[in-house]
């Protein structure tokens, strides 16, 4: 009974626990919550290196070169908590789900893309914070979907990967597909007033000839006319010669 009895006060005392920390992070923004949950990931697996220390800083170069990956090893969870078990979740998510993008020549249509490094993840670089690598707004950021080619572990890959941006470097985003587009558009707008100037030089010429007939039926009209006059003269010179 007396096990039994502990077991219970086990299970309470965990679930009580569980509620307490849900209802903790429920009040938190969501910049906040990734903050706690990767001190908490820290606490629960015994990461060596805090996540309060300042880390060394990587070059693009250095990340690209070393492939670097977040994923750990597989571990058990099944004597985790559920706490345990939501920020290893949480970590384990963060690998591979947003990119920091280096848009020094977007004017050429070149955009380059590459892994966050282990202290741009902690920061929340590329997540809450714009993905440029040159920008570092917090405010009006959307997430757009970018096909991601890389190398890992010798191997070429491809994956569809979130790019956070503000609204000027989204405008930098999708400066080469808006300037194709409107490429396209100025095309099309030739080639429709090519056709309408064709339109309008037939129709000019529908109308010069039928002006051209017009006064050719009317010429025509006034020869008629002045014949029949020289006729009426003839007459009058001619009245009373055939009696």
């Amino acid at each position: 009974m007396a096990f039994l009895g502990s077991v219970k006060s086990a299970i309470f005392d965990r679930e009580e626990r569980k509620q307490q920390y849900q209802a903790h992070i429920r009040g938190l923004n969501a910049y906040d919550r990734h903050k706690k949950f990767l001190n908490d990931y820290v606490g629960f697996y015994g990461k060596e290196k805090s996540t309060q220390l300042k880390l060394p800083v990587k070059t693009d170069q250095d990340a690209l070169r070393e492939g670097y990956r977040f994923i750990r090893s597989e571990e058990d969870d099944m004597d985790r908590s559920w706490e345990q078990r939501l920020v290893k979740r949480y970590y384990d998510k963060l690998f591979k789900e947003y990119c920091i993008a280096d848009m020094s020549q977007y004017k050429s249509g070149k955009i380059g893309l590459r892994w966050r490094t282990e202290k741009e993840v902690i920061s929340g670089k590329g997540q809450f914070i714009c993905g440029n690598k040159h920008c570092d707004e917090k405010d009006g950021l959307a997430s757009y979907e970018v096909n991601f080619s890389y190398l890992e572990a010798g191997e070429n890959k491809q994956a569809l990967v979130k790019l956070v941006t503000c609204e000027r470097c989204a405008e930098k985003l999708h400066h080469k597909k808006q300037k194709e587009m409107e490429e396209r558009r100025e095309k099309e707008e030739s080639k429709r007033k090519r056709e309408w100037s064709r339109i309008d030089d037939l129709d000019d010429e529908y109308k010069g000839s039928k002006e051209r007939k017009r006064k050719g039926k009317k010429a025509s009209s006034s020869s008629v006319n002045d014949k029949s006059g020289i006729d009426e003269n003839f007459d009058e010179f001619l009245e009373g010669m055939f009696p």
